[in-house]
């Protein structure tokens, strides 16, 4: 699992993923969520950064995501941290310099008024979108006209942390209904099943986090959605 395994402590750890019952953005009633609003030290950010710089550097010696990135582009607004520390992470770590920028949730009307913050995309730039999560794809949906919007660009692929393998609309998962309506690949650090074999009666510092309950729970949950 190598940084994986690693990326699955650190949110435990930071009281990123929990198990419970809570309501997804997508209203489904979920048995665990992955609250990225819960970083909220440098120490934190820096080390989210680095993580998602992994995965798509990784994923671009693969030959899965395109080394000529123009821009990470993190909607609003749990995806804004995530695009600026991973720009700087990519810099830092593997000499990548990449732009980045991130929407409003409302235009502003003076100034250089705009929705848009940061790099402005250019006709031919390709650009990478950086999410906390995927469920049902809703969020994706809502970005997708906004960076058309800006111009002729391609987008090479969704960078999340977790993709939770459910399904979207229709009977496939929503990473498969991306791919499909739009083209776009979606690369995720870990998926729900990664995080369930890793710490399925393990320990994190000194308790066990998913027990025969929790995963059993967890199970019947995906095997309906």
């Amino acid at each position: 699992m190598g940084y994986k395994r690693e990326f699955i402590k650190f949110m435990i750890e930071a009281d990123v993923l929990a198990f419970g019952d809570f309501t997804t953005k997508s209203g489904r009633q979920s048995p665990y969520f992955i609250n990225t609003g819960n970083y909220r030290s440098g120490e934190q950010i820096t080390q989210l950064g680095r993580f998602y710089a992994q995965c798509i550097v990784d994923n671009m010696k693969a030959g899965k995501i395109r080394e000529d990135i123009a821009a990470l582009f993190g909607p609003a607004y749990k995806g804004i941290p995530i695009a600026v520390s991973t720009a700087i992470a990519l810099y830092e770590n593997y000499d990548i310099k990449v732009n980045y920028c991130y929407n409003r949730k409302e235009e502003k009307d003076h100034g250089e008024k705009g929705m848009l913050v940061g790099y402005k995309p250019k006709d031919g730039d390709a650009l990478l979108i950086v999410e906390d999560v995927i469920t049902a794809g809703t969020a994706v949906r809502e970005t997708l006209p906004f960076i058309k919007a800006q111009g002729d660009v391609t987008i090479c692929g969704l960078v999340v942390s977790v993709d939770r393998m459910e399904r979207g609309k229709g009977d496939k998962t929503a990473t498969q209904e991306i791919k499909d309506e739009f083209g776009i690949e979606t690369f995720p650090i870990v998926t729900i099943r990664e995080i369930i074999n890793e710490l399925y009666n393990s320990e994190i510092s000194g308790e066990i986090v998913i027990d025969d309950e929790i995963k059993d729970t967890v199970e019947k949950y995906l095997a309906l959605i």
